[in-house]
């Protein structure tokens, strides 16, 4: 087994901010929505230390990233929310548009680093920098930026994509359930207790590379230009 040492040094700090501005989204908007909750714990904020849970965020992705995993994820601890402060759209509108917060800010992310990515790759302005600043700067600057931002549109857009399925304790999960009949999300609760059981099963009989992977790729390819 080949463990190359360049995956952890781009691709954590790729996945940190990925798992932070993720949380930033579900805080930002339910601070916008009336809930003084995000903002009262400290959580909005791009300082790692607030945001970073011990497993999720680095001992889980660093495992993955040993045993080459095809994707790597990873998880911030949950932005406190109290969804009965949502004064704007109330507590399941209030709730439906807050879940997805999270995975919109990624998929921001993944936008905007795509393309710096493709912008920094085009062989014109790889020949404009070289003329200015010399193929010494393309080797130590530039190509690092490449990677960082290849990494960056990788995790966010998996974070997306793994964070839109609709199994507890996922953002999926809490949309679905907001768009149900309150009679049906209530008849659903009971099913939040074994959320981790099911993602764990799931992931390790590979099940969920088959729905992960195929938008994975699409999205990727799309957005860094391959």
């Amino acid at each position: 087994m080949e463990f190359d040492i360049t995956k952890l040094i781009f691709m954590i700090p790729a996945l940190l901010l990925a798992v932070i501005v993720h949380e930033l989204g579900h805080g930002i908007v339910a601070y916008r929505l009336g809930d003084p909750t995000p903002k009262l714990a400290g959580r909005l904020t791009f300082n790692p230390l607030p945001h970073i849970d011990p497993f999720g965020s680095i001992i889980l992705p660093a495992i993955l990233i040993i045993f080459n995993s095809p994707i790597l994820f990873g998880w911030a601890k949950p932005v406190p929310i109290n969804p009965f402060n949502f004064k704007k759209l109330g507590y399941r509108k209030g709730m439906a548009v807050t879940s997805l917060a999270g995975v919109s800010m990624n998929m921001l992310f993944a936008f905007i680093f795509g393309f710096l990515f493709q912008i920094l790759s085009n062989q014109g302005v790889l020949s404009s920098i070289a003329s200015a600043f010399g193929t010494g700067f393309i080797k130590s600057v530039i190509m690092p930026l490449l990677i960082f931002f290849q990494y960056s549109v990788s995790i966010n857009v998996i974070l997306a994509i793994f964070n839109l399925l609709p199994i507890p304790p996922l953002d999926g999960w809490r949309f679905l359930t907001t768009m149900l009949p309150i009679q049906l999300e209530q008849k659903l609760e009971p099913v939040e207790q074994y959320g981790m059981i099911i993602l764990i099963v799931l992931l390790m009989v590979g099940v969920l590379n088959y729905i992960l992977i195929p938008p994975y790729i699409f999205l990727t390819r799309l957005l860094l230009g391959f």
